[in-house]
């Protein structure tokens, strides 16, 4: 079987299980935030924190509970690594320096993930598991948290109210991720990850020295990383490793876990505001883009050039000859098109025009399918822009879903999808200004600028991986990919709550024969071609400085 071929075969499997998980799991998470009961387990949770979960808030009071609970989170991290040398089981490695304790702190609380240390030479098993971990879960829990709250805001009409945050933290950490990632993380154990509080051993004799390794809950991690698109890995090489992802079926599983929450979620999205097209159409768009990247990524990476790529089949540096170039690409474009940032291969050795698509894809805001929840509140964004610009069209107050686009309701959509590009365009013109930041670079021109933008990029979007070529555990990248990265998470979310109450707040508009059908495939190509346009038209200069320039000149 030739490469292509398999890597054909293997995205239509993909597909197949992504399409059997759909309407099940999405009609789970809509039944899990629309219940009114609650498990008794949670009742203890509640209980422990002093919440009442039956209580009602407006946007205000949601995102204050968004804010509350994340300030704890970045600040109970931060002091369990600055005191990792006095905790037992941290495997004798000393505390973490402070601004790389920052930045890691706020990277797992925004549902970053970015890493500027190695793993297993910097974090020790109370660190990995109750501090890490745990972030895994509850970051992904406030994102499906902030895009169900969205989904209030379109369904309900003449309130304020967007539903209850401890309610949807609780219920999405324990009903749907801590399931999910139980159930992954046996399927990896089965699979040859490992699951251990192992110490650090000494493996064989190579070039006259050992090597060493250490254990650790790694498929547990490993389980939740990807199901909640978080991406950090226990080591280094992250999904590269063989103890983190040993064959090609856990590489295509994990892509699996990678996506299945995020595209399952438009499903969700359907039957809470009563019309399960809208989510199709949703679901439409998000499954064209990733598809349309995968395409391309495969197509720069097996158009190969010279008789030794030729003899490979593919251009191979960078990626595990276990894997492939199709499945290393799908994974690339599945890592980036979500919040996840888990690396099988290392972007930075990816072709010129290849490593521009990674890039592209966290540029567009990750919205396809993008994050558990970011990604959903984010494409619905796209969708309030769209159909403004259908209205202007047409010269007729834009609507969706019921809802009227007004003054308000534009101005907070447009200030979400500016956010991003300005912190990613304005620190990474500050980092190549400045004298020192460059000497992060590994490579000089193209490349080298390349792996600043992609840094910035990775980290205001929320993403995590890195281009593979850049020193960031330096005190100015992990400062300036901190603040990136929490401005990136949260500054968003306090339009998208406040979009939600505004639309909440709103009388339902009747339809009519003027009324913009946004469930039907003309919608589904103009929400496409409002974001490939608006991502091309901000990102283009900086794309041209770096992977264009670099593609077009190899």
């Amino acid at each position: 079987m030739g490469p292509v071929l398999a890597g054909v075969l293997q995205l239509l499997a993909l597909i197949a299980a992504l399409a059997l998980a759909y309407i099940p799991l999405g009609n789970y998470m809509a039944g899990v935030y629309s219940s009114d009961k609650h498990w008794r387990v949670e009742k203890w949770v509640y209980k422990g924190i002093g919440a009442n979960p039956d209580t009602e808030m407006t946007w205000p009071a949601y995102l204050r509970g968004v804010l509350a609970f994340s300030a704890v989170g970045v600040l109970f991290l931060y002091l369990l690594m600055r005191l990792q040398g006095v905790l037992p089981g941290s495997l004798g490695f000393s505390s973490v320096d402070p601004a790389q304790s920052f930045n890691t702190a706020v990277s797992f609380v925004t549902n970053t993930n970015w890493q500027s240390y190695y793993g297993e030479q910097s974090m020790g098993h109370v660190v990995q598991t109750a501090g890490l971990a745990v972030q895994n879960f509850v970051s992904a829990a406030v994102g499906m948290a902030v895009a169900v709250a969205l989904v209030r805001g379109f369904a309900r009409s003449r309130t304020g109210e967007l539903g209850n945050f401890w309610s949807d933290l609780v219920r999405g950490t324990l009903r749907i991720l801590v399931p999910a990632a139980a159930v992954a993380a046996i399927v990896l154990v089965a699979c040859g990850v490992i699951q251990n509080f192992s110490g650090i051993h000494e493996v064989g004799q190579f070039m006259g020295g050992s090597q060493q390794w250490n254990g650790g809950a790694v498929a547990s991690q490993e389980a939740i990383k990807e199901v909640g698109t978080n991406g950090g890995g226990y080591f280094n090489a992250n999904s590269a490793h063989p103890f983190e992802n040993p064959t090609p079926f856990t590489n295509l599983f994990e892509i699996f876990l990678i996506l299945v929450i995020p595209f399952a979620l438009t499903r969700t999205f359907g039957v809470m505001v009563g019309s399960v097209r809208q989510g199709y159409a949703i679901l439409a768009t998000m499954f064209t883009i990733w598809l349309g990247f995968v395409a391309l990524m495969m197509w720069t990476e097996f158009a190969h050039h010279g008789p030794a790529l030729q003899a490979a089949g593919g251009a191979y540096e960078g990626k595990e000859v276990r894997f492939g170039v199709g499945a290393s690409s799908i994974f690339a474009v599945s890592t980036t098109l979500t919040s996840t940032g888990a690396v099988d291969s290392f972007h930075s050795s990816f072709t010129g025009l290849g490593g521009g698509i990674t890039m592209l894809g966290m540029m567009l805001g990750e919205i396809a399918p993008g994050g558990v929840g970011s990604g959903l509140y984010g494409m619905l964004i796209m969708a309030v822009i769209a159909v403004f610009i259908a209205g202007l069209m047409v010269g007729r107050t834009p609507e969706y879903l019921g809802k009227k686009i007004g003054t308000r309701e534009i101005k907070l959509a447009a200030c979400y999808i500016l956010i991003t590009p300005a912190l990613v365009l304005v620190l990474t013109a500050v980092s190549m200004a400045l004298p020192t930041p460059p000497h992060s670079m590994l490579n000089s021109g193209a490349h080298g600028f390349s792996e600043v933008l992609y840094a910035f990029t990775s980290a205001s979007n929320n993403n995590g991986s890195a281009f593979a070529g850049l020193n960031a555990n330096t005190d100015w990248f992990n400062t300036m990919t901190g603040v990136a990265m929490l401005l990136g998470r949260f500054l968003p979310m306090v339009f998208v709550l406040a979009l939600a109450g505004s639309l909440a707040g709103q009388k339902p508009v009747p339809v009519t024969a003027g009324t913009l059908r946004t469930e039907k495939p003309l919608f589904t190509s103009l929400l496409v071609g409002a974001i490939l346009i608006i991502t091309g038209l901000t990102y283009f200069p900086a794309l041209a400085l770096g992977p264009l320039a670099e593609g077009l000149a190899s």
